[in-house]
């Protein structure tokens, strides 16, 4: 699976968010920021993640994804 398919995905799901994926070989960095964050901890954050690509990590098209989830204000302030 290539990084952009993945981006693909998370953008029809997150409409609202902007999303930046790199990597490959089955290991990816998310980025995503979005106010879809607003309120949740890094848990939920990555549950909200994983629930759109949980079909690819269990048929082993993705191996490993690290995530960085924020909402516009918490990249805003970093």
């Amino acid at each position: 699976m290539e990084s952009e398919s993945i981006t693909q995905l998370l953008t029809a799901e997150l409409p609202s968010c902007e999303i930046v994926v790199e990597g490959g070989d089955g290991k990816f960095l998310v980025t995503a920021v979005g106010n879809v964050f607003e309120g949740l901890n890094a848990v939920k954050r990555q549950q909200t993640i994983y629930k759109i690509l949980n079909e690819y990590i269990a048929s082993g098209a993705i191996h490993a994804v690290t995530m960085r989830l924020m909402t516009e204000q918490e990249q805003h302030s970093n």
